[in-house]
């Protein structure tokens, strides 16, 4: 006996009034999980519409993943909606490097990890001037847009927050290196950060968010700090 295809099978569970409406119903009590008896050993994604009774049109996306049970001939169709797209919050951070090859973290009150020091845009400002005054607010200290240059960005869970809430982190550094570290000795913690601290890549990551943990990973990878 030869077995139909995925595809007509699917055509003709859709074919039938009597089957449609099954189908229509089994989504709309949050996809029901049902099994049917396929011979196969693929595993396979089948992306099905989904329809409110309110809207004709299609209103949520509905991934059935079939897997073979090794112990019986018989394909579990086990349904999961597919997942909200992630929401970002979007940082600028100021990576700061000393003549002892260490980078300045900050703490806030009452918080147990350190972060790379910055924060987010105000309306109308622009990323550099988001950094100027933030790195005032935090570290004391008044930078010139002409010395500030982009090393990078990077993305990680946001600490703190809800699972699948993203951090994006634009980070930025002080050149040429002796502007750098002129501000060595001129930072100090404002009245916003309990603490401030030089790190190297020996500091304790649990001490450390996820994007601060790949900051500073990537800073040693490049030699730039120990």
């Amino acid at each position: 006996m030869a077995w139909p295809s995925l595809p007509s099978l699917f055509a003709i569970i859709m074919g039938s009034n009597h089957l449609r409406r099954f189908y229509k119903g089994a989504i709309l009590a949050t996809a029901i999980p049902c099994s049917i008896l396929y011979p196969s050993t693929a595993s396979a994604f089948v992306q099905l519409p989904v329809h409110s009774p309110h809207n004709s049109q299609p209103t949520l996306s509905v991934v059935y993943q079939q897997r073979l049970v090794h112990s019986s001939s018989v394909l579990q169709m086990t349904p999961s909606i597919d997942k909200e797209e992630k929401s970002y919050i979007d940082k600028l951070a100021l990576i700061l490097i000393n003549s002892k090859k260490e980078q300045l973290l900050a703490r806030s009150y009452g918080k147990g990890v350190f972060y790379t020091p910055g924060g987010k845009r105000e309306p109308g400002e622009s990323d550099k001037e988001a950094l100027i005054r933030e790195c005032y607010e935090e570290l004391s200290v008044d930078l010139s847009t002409s010395t500030i240059d982009r090393y990078g960005t990077f993305e990680a869970q946001a600490y703190g927050k809800p699972e699948g809430t993203m951090v994006r982190m634009t980070c930025f550094r002080v050149l040429p290196r002796d502007a750098e570290l002129k501000l060595e000795q001129l930072v100090k913690a404002s009245e916003e950060v309990e603490e401030l601290k030089w790190i190297n890549s020996s500091f304790d990551r649990e001490r450390l968010t996820v994007t601060g943990i790949m900051i500073m990973e990537d800073l040693k990878e490049k030699g730039l700090i120990d």
